[in-house]
């Protein structure tokens, strides 16, 4: 796992070469809205509960399926299991975040789970659907203007989305 600043020494010394202008300049602007990264954290963070709770309820009122008997979150240990494992993507998610770099939801949570999953029965595309709506509910609580640093959020909301999607598209 790298952050975003060993990421690109390691690029650049695997290639011999010194860090770019354009490197430096992304790497900047990460610096620079660093207090705009650590609140989004922060909120997600502390609402994390909140938004895998919030996503399941909304999950499970569009596959009804899953909580009825026979379904991959009937009873109350495939529930748990199924809250536990959306924590752990919501808390890698964080992670990559706070890093400014989704190596470590890769490394560390996304590769192999769609295999794990499949091998277990565990229906990918329900999993996706999931992780979908706790990007959306991660994404409202994050990009909410009060009480956090001001200023324009959106490359933050963009990278956010793309960790969510990332995630999805792994399990999906």
């Amino acid at each position: 796992m790298f952050d975003a600043f060993t990421k690109v020494v390691s690029q650049c010394d695997a290639r011999g070469d010194y860090v770019s202008g354009a490197q430096i300049d992304a790497l900047q602007a990460l610096v620079k809205d660093g207090t705009k990264r650590l609140d989004a954290v922060n909120r997600i963070t502390g609402n994390a509960s909140a938004i895998v709770a919030s996503a399941a309820r909304s999950l499970f009122a569009d596959q009804p399926q899953l909580i009825a008997p026979g379904g991959n979150a009937y009873t109350n240990r495939r529930m748990a299991a199924c809250l536990r494992d959306m924590e752990i993507i919501l808390r890698y998610v964080t992670y990559a975040i706070f890093a400014g770099d989704g190596s470590v939801l890769d490394d560390r949570c996304l590769n192999g789970l769609r295999e794990t999953y499949a091998a277990l029965g565990v229906p990918g595309a329900s999993v996706a659907a999931g992780v979908g709506k706790m990007k959306d509910a991660a994404i409202a609580i994050a990009n909410d203007r009060n009480g956090i640093t001001q200023g324009d959020c959106s490359a933050l909301m963009s990278e956010v989305s793309g960790y969510f999607d990332r995630a999805a598209a792994a399990v999906g």
